[in-house]
């Protein structure tokens, strides 16, 4: 009979990723040992093998756990009703929140894929596939004219563009709040450079005669 799990199994667990991915993204991957992780826990290494196997268990764990966190907010986006305009703008708010609060596990996921082995690798990347997929979709429902497969892709990845790489900068303390940069993102998306506004209230810059802004999705 399997053993049955302690009433606070989930809670440790928790604590056992989170510790890891903040581990993997400060000091890599390949240079944190279980050691380190069971240190940073307050676990002995005996108790940390009884929530994952080994490293690369961890690393499958941290990664999954991320991905499966942005699809729930890809359903519960979808899930609203949206028109088409303000589901995209939701999907980009949503996700630059939770990037706020997972900015160990959003380098995890960015950098250390490639250390995965080749089932939960797939695993992994089939979710980061489907996240993509619905920005896409939603690309698309806002203008039906770039709905051809290829366009819309490419689109889905231009915004992660500007959404994805923003653990490296964009920082809880500093001048910018992620609302505010999540703001921008869907402005300059949606409006092109003219369209952005100062976060703290100026009007978006009218746009140069010589370089008209680019049509807004309606």
């Amino acid at each position: 009979m399997a053993r049955p799990r302690s009433a606070g199994y989930d809670d440790h667990r928790e604590r056992i990723l989170s510790a890891a991915a903040r581990l993997f993204a400060t000091r890599g991957y390949a240079a944190t040992t279980m050691n380190d992780v069971a240190a940073a826990c307050g676990l002995s290494k005996a108790t940390l093998y009884h929530y994952v196997r080994d490293k690369h268990d961890l690393l499958a764990q941290v990664s999954r756990a991320h991905v499966q966190r942005l699809e729930a907010l890809v359903a519960e986006v979808l899930a609203r009703g949206l028109a088409p305009k303000e589901r995209l703008t939701a999907l980009v708010e949503c996700f630059m929140a939770a990037y706020a609060g997972a900015q160990h596990e959003h380098r995890v996921l960015t950098e250390d894929v490639k250390f995965l082995q080749p089932g939960p690798q797939a695993e992994v990347l089939d979710g980061q596939r489907r996240v993509v997929a619905a920005f896409a979709e939603a690309i698309a429902a806002a203008r039906p004219e770039l709905a051809a497969k290829p366009m819309a892709g490419a689109l889905a990845m231009l915004l992660f563009g500007m959404m994805n790489w923003t653990f490296t900068w964009l920082r809880a303390a500093g001048p910018l709040s992620h609302e505010a940069v999540a703001r921008m993102v869907s402005e300059l998306f949606f409006g092109g450079l003219a369209a952005v506004r100062d976060p703290q209230g100026a009007r978006p810059m009218p746009a140069s005669p010589a370089s008209p802004a680019l049509s807004t999705i309606r």
